[in-house]
């Protein structure tokens, strides 16, 4: 995993994990962009960034910032033993037989951790028993699924036993009898053999190599925990310094001396290419091990206090007498500081007892200066008092304190419930804000589905669920079991960074996507989190009429024009898949009333990308109803949504769409909805109407308009607003003007949306269909097409005939249409670079001349090409087609039926099988299966569509290896070996069935391959 590093001002992208493959499968898409991950420059494990949504700058406690330099953080210097002797090299031998190199996954977000997948070392402990000693930050606080390899490359399964609530190790349990080929052996944890001036050597699976192995020299043994911003960090510890340089993958790699001995275990180190790691005494995980051995608990006492190492100087100023600094130095010559409280949770055993800058002094009337001992006695104290002696300010204070358990205040249990993941507050995100552990709200390690998105990323405390408190997990489980599903409810929740301020929202409840509420239990015996149901979710209430009325604009000088108010309505689209290259969960947006008798409304597909997804409609900004989709345009960038109009006692308003196309140069009045949901009106002027394309996605194709004339106007406004219309006096509707989305950026994940008019004549057909209760069945030619002006269609070989014909049918238009690119299999005829003269003998000079291909199953095309002047005959495609109607869920892989945008993109599909998505900590994500991916076959046997593959993976038996024949975008064959985790990824489909009412029926397949539908 990554290198803990010491840093604390900036934040940067992780390296990957997955396995290297050919270059031009860079196409995939950056982690930042398919799986919304986002990590930073903070100081961070060796094999995980420790902190991945927070936004924290600066040590929180005690760690003063060191000098960080971002362009030097991805390219630490890795130093290597050389010129070993003899005896350093027995000595290696026979420990890199004990080093396994850890590849896992944390499936999902708890606590401080994100679901990743990642690498790290580990090394065996117990050969026998099969223990192998690794760090915290590996093992994790949450669900783990991982794997380990020997040095002979034999492979076996690993399991959690413990991880530490505090310190940065853990115990991993594998099965000895799994490992044939190489004996093996136990490396003897030896703590008290970490001195100054020893030389070490690191051995592990650094920077993701098989095998490491990096030498340096102990040069300190009293340095305070790193602190490495947001996110887990150990406390209430020394750890040991040295010059060793190990980075990314290292975390878990025993820290030997020459007799072979493990002295420390590797955590941490510096970020800006220093020599300096960071490593843990052994003294708690022998003793911890020694309790797993004997089949003992592992007892771990607390007081929720965070100390902190400080020079004798400081302890001086923070009031240190003279006599017991003599006392402490007579008694330990060797020390050069003391313990010295520096966090004391509210209301935890030592609140209004122990105070910050306390100077601890004596433990049951014992000397005290290091934290090996303070933990001795509060491990041996839990359910019991301890006394201390501290010195505040010059004074001795005795108190007396009861000592609780660790574990109980570190969470081993979450609820899936609506899309999200909650648990208790942890003590390890307490001592972070010096927050009391109790009373403070549920934590939200996962915030999705139909919790608020400004919710996304650790930190978030929610302190009541429809105006009832929720202080604990208990609590809060009670309460949304009794919220139906679709409720729209209010909640409120605080932050760790500011428990000052409330924040208040409304939610939108989802128990139909994400119908099961379960609980999630750790089981230390199976190494597994155990999931248990918790209740059905209720049915949703009946929504009843509301009365609402639009506000009114009396200032504007167009009172018709500004009347179209009444016909705007606010759209809000929840999607629970990504699918299709869309990468988002939610939108918003307006759309227009085109039939307030009927409930239809014209929104953008920026807004709208697909039809899985949940549709609010938001009436005079008062009334909230359910939408349904009933028609999406597969080329001119919008969609049909209905809602039930007998639910609103609202004066709506049907728009009055202009039956003639607007003018260049016509004046006329702009109306739309600036980003805050405002509305402004301006009088403006066509300035242009051109026609315009919208650059693919690079990163991942997804939906985008084609073939359109776009209208521009010389406003501003409609730079800045979403959504709007272009309006005559008499509120006759000339044009919608809709956010077209572009290309996405794949390093910062932001989208390039364009604003842009489209005249209303062309929608006049498909409104009238749909209001007359038939769905239009569109057809379409499967191509792309640009603009090309006379002078390129002489050289073309266009006909001067031609160019005068063009000239005198459209004197605006001196202009004609090539194909610049043919949708993958199709068998048109039409080839790029064909330009287009007429269709069905009506000449083509503008996008809406096209429109003629809706009605006709074949069309009559005259073409250019080659200079050579020819006819023919081209079918069309049903655009019923075209839509994505079937989603498998495999391994944490979103897989689909290539849709339009690909097809648009690619010059060859390669199989009905395309990756859209994936999710971080599965199986997918580990094995390097990526988006923009195609899968050709299982274990040999072709799977050309979903069907057939899903008969050959379901014959595949659970945590079994299998190969996958995949080929990227960029036409580079590759094979997947994956292995199957039904626990934590089951298999799930979703096929499309209007009978259901999310639209979409659910089937989720058993371990024996039977699939169980779910209504």
């Amino acid at each position: 995993m990554e290198q803990q590093q010491l840093s604390t001002t900036k934040r940067k992208q992780p390296p990957s994990s997955p396995p290297s493959r050919p270059s031009k499968q860079a196409r995939r898409p950056s982690r930042a962009v398919d799986d919304d991950y986002t990590d930073g420059n903070q100081p961070y494990p060796n094999s995980i960034l420790a902190s991945t949504n927070g936004a924290l700058n600066g040590n929180h406690h005690g760690e003063p910032s060191e000098d960080f330099d971002e362009e030097e953080a991805g390219s630490i210097i890795h130093g290597a033993a050389t010129a070993d002797t003899a005896e350093w090299q027995a000595t290696i031998e026979k420990v890199v037989r004990n080093v396994v190199s850890i590849h896992f996954c944390q499936t999902c977000a708890f606590d401080t951790d994100s679901a990743i997948s990642s690498e790290a070392t580990g090394f065996v402990v117990d050969a026998e028993r099969g223990y192998i000693l690794t760090n915290r930050h590996v093992v994790g606080a949450g669900p783990f699924w991982g794997y380990c390899i020997f040095d002979n490359h034999e492979e076996c399964d690993v399991y959690p036993v413990y991880r530490d609530p505090v310190h940065d190790f853990g115990i991993l349990r594998f099965d000895p009898k799994k490992i044939k080929y190489m004996p093996l052996a136990a490396l003897e944890l030896r703590p008290d053999l970490a001195k100054v001036g020893v030389e070490i050597r690191v051995v592990g699976n650094d920077a993701g190599e098989k095998l490491s192995i990096l030498s340096g020299v102990i040069s300190r043994l009293d340095r305070n925990a790193p602190e490495y911003g947001e996110g887990y960090c150990d406390f209430n510890t020394n750890y040991i310094q040295a010059a060793a340089a190990a980075s990314g993958g290292s975390s878990g790699s025993p820290v030997v001396n020459i007799d072979g001995y493990a002295v420390a275990l590797q955590a941490g180190g510096r970020a800006d290419g220093a020599a300096t790691d960071y490593f843990l005494p052994l003294d708690r995980p022998r003793r911890a091990l020694e309790c797993i051995r004997e089949g003992k608990h592992v007892d771990r006492g607390t007081i929720q206090t965070q100390w902190v190492i400080k020079a004798f100087d400081e302890c001086r100023r923070l009031g240190l007498a003279a006599e017991w600094e003599d006392k402490i130095r007579a008694k330990f010559p060797k020390e050069t500081g003391m313990l010295v409280a520096e966090v004391v949770l509210p209301k935890g055993p030592a609140h209004q007892m122990l105070e910050e800058g306390d100077v601890l002094i004596q433990v049951n009337g014992e000397l005290l200066t290091q934290f090996v001992r303070l933990d001795e006695i509060l491990d041996s104290s839990v359910g019991k008092t301890v006394k201390l002696l501290v010195q505040r300010g010059g004074a001795d204070v005795t108190v007396e304190l009861d000592v609780g358990d660790l574990h109980a205040i570190t969470p081993d249990r979450f609820v899936s419930v609506a899309g999200s993941a909650f648990h208790d507050l942890s003590y390890q995100q307490a001592r972070l804000y010096a927050v009391a552990l109790k009373g403070n709200g549920v934590y939200c390690c996962e915030a999705s589905g139909s919790f608020p998105v400004d919710m996304a990323g650790s930190g978030w405390l929610v302190q009541t669920v429809d105006n009832k408190p929720t202080p604990d997990l208990d609590t809060f489980i009670e309460v949304m079991k009794g919220i139906p599903d679709r409720s729209r409810i209010v909640i409120t929740h605080k932050h760790l960074r500011d428990m000052h301020t409330l924040n208040t929202q409304v939610m939108h409840v989802d128990r139909h996507w994400h119908k099961h509420m379960r609980l999630v239990v750790r089981n230390d015996k199976t190494g597994l989190w155990d999931f248990t149901d918790l209740s059905e979710p209720l049915p949703p209430k009946a929504e009843v009429p509301r009365k609402a009325n639009f506000v009114t604009m009396a200032g504007s000088k167009h009172p018709q024009a500004v009347d179209i108010i009444r016909s705007f309505v606010q759209i809000r689209a929840s999607m629970p898949l990504k699918l299709d290259g869309f990468s988002k969960s939610r939108r918003t947006g307006f759309g227009l009333v085109v039939d307030a008798e009927q409930g239809l409304v014209i929104v953008s597909r920026a807004f709208v990308p697909y039809d899985m997804c949940d549709i609010t409609v938001t009436i005079a900004d008062s009334i909230i109803v359910d939408g349904k989709i009933v028609f999406m345009h597969p080329l001119q960038n919008y969609a049909i949504i209905k809602y039930d109009p007998s639910l609103v006692n609202a004066p709506v308003k049907s728009a009055k769409l202009a039956k003639q196309p607007i003018k260049q140069g016509e004046s006329t009045i702009f109306f739309g909805f600036n980003g805050n949901h405002r509305p402004v009106v301006a009088s403006t002027t066509v300035t242009d109407i051109t026609s315009v394309s919208i650059p693919a996605s690079g990163t991942a194709p997804r939906y985008r308009a084609l073939n359109l004339d776009a209208i521009l106007v010389d406003t501003s406004l409609s730079s800045v607003c979403g959504t709007g219309v272009l309006v005559a006096e008499d509120g006759t509707v000339q044009a919608l003007f809709l956010t077209y989305l572009g290309e996405r950026d794949g390093h910062s994940g932001r989208d390039t949306e364009y604003k842009l008019g489209f005249a209303t004549p062309s929608l006049l057909p498909v409104v009238e269909a749909i209001r007359s209760g038939r769905q239009p069945d569109l057809r379409i030619l499967n191509i792309e097409t640009q603009f090309v002006h006379m002078s390129q269609c002489r050289i073309m070989g266009v006909p001067e005939a031609w160019i005068e014909r063009v000239e005198n049918e459209d004197p605006e238009r001196h202009q004609l249409f090539m194909v610049h690119k043919v949708d993958a299999g199709s068998e048109s005829g039409l080839q790029e670079g064909d330009v287009i003269l007429t269709i069905n003998d009506r000449l083509i000079t503008k996008v809406s001349d096209f429109d003629v291909m809706y009605d006709h199953h074949a069309l009559t095309v005259r073409i250019v090409r080659k200079q050579e002047e020819m006819t023919l005959e081209v079918p069309t495609v049903s655009t019923s087609e075209l839509g994505t109607t079937r989603v498998v869920v495999f391994c944490g892989a979103t897989l689909h039926a290539p849709h339009h945008a690909v097809r648009q993109q690619i010059s060859k599909v390669h199989s009905e099988i395309y990756v859209s998505a994936r999710y971080g900590g599965s199986p997918a994500y580990m094995y390097g299966l990526a988006p923009t991916n195609f899968l050709l076959a299982v274990n040999a046997v072709p799977t050309p569509d979903l069907e057939s593959f899903l008969r050959e993976v379901n014959k595949i038996p659970d945590n079994t290896y299998f190969r996958i024949k995949v080929m990227t975008f960029d036409n580079v064959p590759w094979v997947a070996t994956m292995k199957k985790c039904e626990h934590y990824f089951p298999t799930t489909e979703f096929v499309k069935d209007t009978s259901v009412r999310e639209g979409w029926r659910r089937v989720m397949y058993e371990g024996d391959g039977n699939g169980v539908m779910e209504e």
